[in-house]
């Protein structure tokens, strides 16, 4: 069944509520080629979503719907900056053809003293030189989807023949480094690589990864179960605890992990800006190849579908009261155990995508992650509350590194002296160092 049976959910009323209101900005994950990927990863959900559409797609985006989404979101921002970020899907086999005419629009609908970035994800299998060339002269953010040392990144990131693909995954990282192209990786954490968190961090280092995202696989079964490369909640926990330990007390400064920057800010009393964990979500919407809108990447589904920007406008289905109370959701929806706990300040329920077990009093909506949150959350306190001490002194947070290592940084010149263990501990807790941030 195609969405073309579906009416999309902006044209359907809403019971009560106040007129919503347009946000200054929003983000459109760009899908050109929608579901069709050259590879076939196990842990993939986005795959599926080739059925929604007629059986006759070509599922490329046309010159029609990308000049006239162009045009629409730029209209629609109200900030001095925007973003386009390229996803899939493989965006690599719409060919660099279709990228040089995307850079076109953008020039064409750019108001005055715009500026105008693009982002683009990628596998990383199909790119070569020119890729590179056309990549690092126009400025692309990208990300390249790597899940760590060969035997770890092979066990779930295979190609249509199941053929492994880490060897041209790693050639293009060692490509991206030589043309200075700005990148990051992405690191799916799933049943396999989860155990080991130090080799997979240290494998990124030892590699000059500097930007790391590390993003959990999680998938429900329709009987309520999870799939078996599903992530376990405390296993996800752990994951980050590992990789936090490492980082903390080798590279802060050095290198930058999506979720500690973000858990960063929860601590220095900023929201976080990444939609997991911020207070509501609504502003981050997906469209397909075909123009088609959805609510969010991880809700392309009929009950989400907001319409085709060829028949109404982007701006108007971004503020559409389905898609403001779908933002006000996440928070309006959390369990009171999420209410009530200690970490709700940078967790904020984590993704809805996710909220499908029931609290320990039975209340539905808990995250399938939450021991997990909750665990690393918990165990970063310290060192996070140490960190941001240390930017509110307008002291560099690399600090840390001194203070974990029982010296003291802010003693004078000369060499850090060492921290008795029955001190006060330098991160101003009041606590004794070896209470504190001296506790192994």
């Amino acid at each position: 069944m195609s969405l073309k049976s579906f009416i999309p959910v902006t044209e359907l009323s809403l019971p009560g509520g106040p007129r919503p209101t347009m946000p200054q900005s929003f983000h459109v994950m760009l899908k050109p080629r929608g579901a069709i990927c050259n590879l076939d990863c196990s842990y993939c959900f986005y795959l599926r979503k080739e059925a929604l559409f007629e059986r006759d797609s070509s599922f490329k985006m046309s010159d029609e719907v990308l000049e006239s989404f162009t045009r629409q979101y730029i209209e629609a921002q109200s900030v001095p900056e925007v973003t386009f970020a390229w996803q899939g899907g493989e965006p690599t086999l719409m060919g660099i053809e279709f990228f040089e005419k995307a850079l076109e629009c953008q020039r064409k609908y750019a108001r005055p003293g715009m500026t105008i970035h693009n982002a683009f994800q990628t596998n990383g299998t199909l790119i070569d030189d020119e890729w590179c060339t056309f990549l690092r002269d126009n400025r692309f953010l990208v990300g390249l989807s790597l899940d760590g040392p060969r035997e770890l990144h092979d066990a779930n990131r295979v190609d249509k023949g199941g053929h492994p693909t880490f060897d041209r995954v790693y050639a293009t990282l060692k490509r991206f480094q030589r043309y200075g192209i700005e990148h990051n990786v992405l690191c799916v954490v799933n049943s396999v690589n989860c155990h080991k968190p130090l080799e997979v961090y240290r494998f990124f280092r030892d590699e000059r990864v500097q930007f790391m995202q590390f993003i959990p696989a999680v998938e429900q079964l329709p009987d309520g179960a999870v799939t078996d490369w599903t992530v376990p909640a405390e296993h996800w926990g752990r994951f980050l605890c590992g990789v936090f330990d490492e980082w903390v007390r080798k590279d802060v400064g050095r290198i930058f992990v999506q979720h500690f920057d973000m858990s960063l800010q929860a601590w220095m009393g900023m929201e976080p800006s990444l939609c997991v964990h911020a207070k509501t979500c609504g502003n981050a919407l997906a469209m397909e190849h075909s123009g088609d809108l959805f609510s969010c990447d991880h809700f392309v589904r009929p009950e989400y579908y907001l319409g085709n920007i060829m028949r109404t406008p982007m701006k108007q289905m971004a503020a559409s009261p389905f898609q403001r109370k779908f933002g006000q959701d996440k928070l309006d929806t959390l369990p009171r155990q999420c209410r009530e706990c200690e970490v709700r300040f940078v967790c904020n329920g984590g993704c809805p995508k996710d909220r499908f077990i029931t609290t320990a009093d039975g209340e539905e909506g808990l995250n399938y992650l939450c021991a997990g949150y909750r665990m690393f959350f918990n165990h970063i306190n310290g060192p996070m509350r140490t960190m941001a001490r240390l930017l509110r002194e307008q002291k560099p947070p690399a600090m840390i590194m001194d203070i974990l290592a029982g010296r003291n940084p802010s003693n004078g010149t000369g060499a850090p002296a060492q921290i008795g263990r029955n001190s006060p501990c330098p991160c101003g807790s009041g606590l004794k160092y070896k209470r504190c941030c001296g506790k192994s």
